[in-house]
């Protein structure tokens, strides 16, 4: 159970600062990798979205056990956006750092993976 609390946190700490800065970047974004924003309330959603999921990894990394349902829910969280880009890497329209993002997002969704199944070794009920 010891590992499913230190992956859950790490993740919910690692993304919070990452998505954290989002809020305040979106114009350097669009300068960056354009065109520019044009649908911000996207933007903004997916911010928040992912916000509140790291949010929920913390709250899994206190408790496992019974958050351990949950944890297949994370699995979609992680995988769903991994996939993504990788059909987006086959057509040539993903930027490098998305890359890299989905591939800490792929690190973490296997470790997600790891940390439910050694969690239901656990369970004794």
């Amino acid at each position: 159970m010891r590992f499913a609390k230190w992956v859950y946190a790490i993740a919910g700490i690692y993304g919070i600062l990452v998505t954290l800065p989002l809020y305040f970047t979106e114009s350097a974004i669009g300068e960056m990798m354009p065109p520019a924003i044009n649908h911000p309330e996207y933007y903004y959603g997916f911010v928040g979205l992912t916000l509140a999921w790291q949010f929920a990894f913390l709250l899994i990394a206190r408790d496992p056990l019974r958050y351990r349902m949950l944890m297949l829910v994370t699995l979609v969280e992680k995988f769903s956006f991994v996939l993504a880009v990788i059909a987006l890497a086959f057509q040539a329209r993903v930027p490098q750092q998305i890359m890299f993002s989905a591939t800490i997002d792929f690190i973490l969704g296997v470790l997600f993976v790891a940390a439910y199944w050694m969690t239901g070794k656990q369970d004794t009920r």
